[in-house]
């Protein structure tokens, strides 16, 4: 697993339960843990809607700019879902889930708009 976005912490304003110096550091660790995979999360729904705004507008105007809008939102939300499985922050099967779940918004939305090659 890759050490991804590492927060530190000095001394953590946490009231904790545990007395013993290694459970408190774990305590720490974990709550820098949370951070980061509710920061992951979170950007991820967030390109997630951009994209599928995007796609909206692309069905509404279908023009050569606005798809290649549709691209670079689809190609963003595929990276930071890439970096969270690869942090751990997701399961690899839950990353490709997600990802396929995009393409496939895609595919029914923006292919049929395409001008058949003759």
């Amino acid at each position: 697993m890759a050490r991804c976005g590492i927060l530190v912490f000095s001394k953590l304003d946490l009231t904790t339960v545990a007395n013993i110096k290694s459970a408190i550091k774990r305590v720490q660790i974990a709550e820098r843990n949370r951070l980061r995979n509710k920061s992951y999360k979170s950007a991820i729904k967030t390109l997630t809607k951009t994209y599928l705004s995007a796609v909206e507008q692309y069905t509404a105007t279908p023009t050569p700019e606005v798809k290649e809008t549709v691209q670079k939102s689809m190609s963003a939300a595929y990276s930071k879902i890439d970096k969270a499985v690869k942090c751990g922050v997701l399961h690899p099967n839950t990353g490709a889930n997600r990802k396929a779940r995009i393409a496939r918004l895609f595919r029914k939305q923006v292919e049929p708009y395409q001008a058949p090659e003759a």
